[in-house]
């Protein structure tokens, strides 16, 4: 049997990202998210509009998106509530965040170096996708939700995947 319903908000879910972007000072930012879907070799991301991630993407136009395999699920789980911004706001140390500088580190991941963008892989992820910022789309114009929410639109430029070893993918 069904039941009618109307939820505060309609996700159903998507795999989990790590995103990585270049901070102001040459350093790595990485956060995890999972609101993605793909055209073709483009992207779209939904994400917090005052990021630090966010705001690395509109300053640069580039990322990476890492695709981590369930190996990964620890480290995605110790960047659950980081935050590459600081001082953190209110708004996030009362949902538990707390800043963390070299996110890498503290997630026990490795940074390598990008072909095409500033922001590094994840070497640890099986998929790596570099990419360049190509349009943000506005979201709830006049709603409640107006600038809380980005919309990346990002286009690959470059895809590393691990190389087959008999019929699987292995780091």
């Amino acid at each position: 049997m069904h039941v009618a319903t109307s939820p505060s908000i309609l996700y159903f879910g998507t795999p989990v990202a790590l995103l990585s972007t270049a901070n102001e000072d040459g350093s790595a930012n990485i956060a995890p998210m999972s609101s993605v879907f793909w055209l073709g070799w483009r992207c779209f991301l939904g994400l917090q509009g005052s990021s630090k991630t966010t705001e690395n993407m509109r300053r640069t136009k580039q990322l990476v998106i890492n695709l981590p395999s369930p190996a990964q699920v620890g480290a995605i789980d110790r960047l659950a509530r980081t935050t590459g911004t600081n001082p953190v706001s209110q708004d996030k140390i009362d949902r538990g965040y707390r800043f963390v500088k070299d996110k890498f580190a503290f997630a026990g991941l490795t940074a390598s170096p990008s072909e095409t963008v500033l922001a590094p892989r994840v070497a640890e992820c099986p998929i790596q996708l570099e990419a360049v910022l190509e349009h943000e789309h506005g979201y709830d114009a006049g709603g409640p939700l107006a600038g809380f929410i980005a919309v990346i639109e990002a286009r690959i430029t470059r895809v590393h995947v691990f190389e087959r070893a008999n019929g699987i993918l292995a780091p």
